[in-house]
């Protein structure tokens, strides 16, 4: 095996020990896990989209906070009570507004987060549009418009090229009375 060849494998071998560091760990605690494999799945399934209110952009499944725990606790309670998985986000979302979903409904309030994205990409775009036409005309001036004209001098050179083009056999010089 070459130098190269090592290298790159130690490269790649760091690499997954990387990926493999930075995947979330479970924050779910054997105590909290419910007895019922359907019930606990249904209950990892509402944890994901509840926010933690502690770490603002985790999960309580993710979560390892005081607040996360009593929050998972309230899912699975609610589940053993019987109550739908929408019913238990509705329970937290009384309780805490909509700001404990991770994933916001589209209502009036929340117009703005949906919308505002693509609008700010669209006003950027047309902004850029208007930009680069802007540039393009009138950018080039022509030379005569700067100058003002012909001086008289570069006129009377002008007519004796063209008288001289346009004499019979063209002065034998090649294209445009020129050698």
């Amino acid at each position: 095996m070459t130098l190269w060849q090592k290298l790159i494998l130690a490269v790649a071998g760091l690499m997954a020990l990387g990926l493999l560091a930075a995947t979330p760990g479970m924050a779910v605690l054997p105590d909290e896990i419910l007895d019922d494999p359907a019930l606990e799945a249904r209950a990892r399934e509402i944890s994901k989209d509840i926010r933690c209110l502690v770490c603002q952009n985790q999960s309580i499944d993710d979560s390892n906070a005081d607040l996360a725990r009593d929050l998972r606790i309230i899912v699975r309670e609610r589940l053993v009570a019987g109550d739908s998985n929408a019913e238990v986000k509705r329970y937290l979302v009384d309780r805490y507004g909509d700001y404990v979903l991770l994933t916001p409904p589209m209502a009036l309030g929340t117009i703005l987060l949906w919308v505002g994205p693509f609008a700010f990409v669209a006003f950027g775009a047309v902004a850029v549009f208007i930009w680069f036409r802007g540039r393009s005309v009138g950018t080039a001036v022509p030379r005569m418009a700067e100058s003002g004209g012909l001086s008289a001098e570069e006129r009377r050179r002008i007519d004796s090229l063209l008288a001289e083009d346009s004499s019979p056999g063209g002065g034998g010089k090649g294209e445009g009375g020129r050698e």
